[in-house]
């Protein structure tokens, strides 16, 4: 890894910088060779330069065939082939699915009455997608197993216009829960980092959206560096980092009210917040003691518990989802590596021993799925572990060189990623088997630190 001059990069790692014009930051001065190297392949890692154009791609990777096949007939009625649409995108990026493109489509059944069996299993087609939209917005659908040629699904969905894409998203989720017996995620959301200039003139906002990139709304805007949304798990607040008040500082911010409070703004580095699965904690890293270490603060009492206690850099922490654990970045050993700790304290242990570089671990609610970036020379993708079959499998599921901050679905089905496009960054979503990579769109020149919600509960 070559090093860098600090000054010539316009960006910094979310956890590691208290000051990022200079980023000569607490680290700059700790006195071993690896943390300096640490530090500069970090830099190296999160350097960005000018925008990209917006617009969707979509990578089919491999192993497509083995995808399951469905034909998701443009529903009829008003808006009715932009419900399906939507839906059949949802279900394509996946990668479990392989819709039918609808040029094939000779007929257009909008009802259980005008399905024809034979034909849609001569097309190769295993599942069969119908609908009609009436009214405002209600929306009948039914789902058809073709080869038992039943029905499995038919429902209603109904709400005011502007409610059309949740609808969509709600139609895909509950499709792709009766064929995979997994429940979907694609009425969620992410939440990212979007800048816009260069240099003194960048403009920093934290951005929310649907999962599939549309409908961007700005939660918060600065002309300073704003770093690292983290969702609660009711998914009404974001955490995130600011350098309005010239240092580091953590805030929370409620999304329906737009209503904010610091709770991090210590001496030196305050960053990488990370919400407890009953969301009363937040495990961030500070270095108000010298060095950055893992702290947890109750958001109630505002009490800090110090978790880790070594001189390397630790940083970027992740919750176990019954919170009795906090998985982090740690160059300890030398190089930096994903560690486990208890979220008290203590029985620190090495979780990660592929690959010499392992950084920005996220984990599956149920302990199985674990991605996180994983370097080698000047090449940085998203990994992932899985330990779902026993012993630990690991793929490269990105084909980046310059990739960051992944993000799992709920579900564990797909990766929110930030990487390279052109010299910019831009949002990815790829989906766990590496069978299907999408650009979504984004709003800004250049995309950082996105991180993937919670389910939604309500229902519109």
């Amino acid at each position: 890894m070559p090093m860098l001059n600090c000054h010539s990069s316009s960006r910094c790692k979310r956890a590691n910088l208290s000051r990022v014009n200079d980023c000569d930051c607490r680290f700059m001065k700790l006195n071993t060779v690896l943390m300096k190297r640490f530090l500069m392949a970090v830099l190296l890692l999160f350097y960005t330069g000018l925008g990209w154009a917006q617009q969707a791609e979509v990578d089919l990777v491999g192993g497509r065939d083995s995808a399951t096949s469905i034909a998701v007939v443009p529903f009829g009625g008003d808006k009715g082939a932009e419900i399906a649409a939507i839906v059949s995108a949802d279900l394509a990026r996946s990668g479990r699915f392989r819709p039918l493109p609808e040029r094939d489509m000779v007929e257009r059944p909008t009802a259980a009455s005008e399905v024809n069996y034979p034909f849609w299993r001569t097309l190769g087609q295993e599942w069969l997608l119908v609908g009609r939209v009436s009214g405002d917005l209600i929306v009948q659908y039914e789902l058809f197993d073709l080869a038992k040629q039943e029905r499995v699904i038919g429902l209603v969905k109904t709400g005011p216009a502007t409610s059309l894409r949740d609808i969509a998203h709600q139609i895909a989720d509950e499709v792709y829960e009766k064929i995979t017996g997994t429940r979907g995620a694609f009425w969620t959301r992410v939440a990212y980092v979007a800048v816009n200039g260069l240099g003194k003139n960048a403009r920093y906002a934290i951005m929310v959206a649907d999962a599939d990139g549309h409908r961007a709304r700005t939660v918060a805007n600065s002309n300073f560096p704003l770093m690292s949304p983290a969702w609660s798990p009711d998914g009404k607040r974001l955490a995130y980092v600011s350098f309005e008040s010239g240092n580091s500082a953590i805030y929370v911010q409620d999304l329906g009210s737009g209503q904010r409070e610091r709770v991090a703004g210590f001496a030196g580095i305050n960053s990488a917040p990370a919400f407890s699965p009953d969301g009363r904690k937040l495990a961030m890293t500070l270095s108000k003691s010298g060095n950055p270490e893992i702290y947890v603060m109750d958001l109630g009492s505002r009490a800090l518990t110090q978790i880790t206690r070594q001189s390397g850099i630790d940083t970027s922490a992740s919750w176990s989802h019954d919170g009795a654990h906090l998985y982090f970045t740690s160059d300890r050993g030398g190089r930096p590596q994903i560690y486990r700790a208890s979220a008290h304290g203590g029985g620190e242990t090495r979780v990660t021993f592929q690959g010499g570089y392992n950084t920005d671990a996220d984990i599956s609610a149920d302990g199985q799925k674990m991605v996180m970036v994983q370097g080698g020379g000047n090449s940085y993708r998203v990994a992932l572990m899985d330990s779902s079959l026993g012993s630990p499998r690991w793929s490269l599921i990105s084909p980046g060189s310059l990739d960051e901050a992944p993000s799992l679905a709920p579900n564990a089905a797909m990766v929110v990623y930030a990487g390279r496009a052109g010299a910019g960054g831009a949002l990815y979503v790829v989906s766990t088997d590496g069978r299907v990579r999408e650009r979504l769109p984004a709003a800004g020149a250049d995309i950082r630190d996105p991180a993937w919600s919670p389910y939604r509960e309500a229902r519109p």
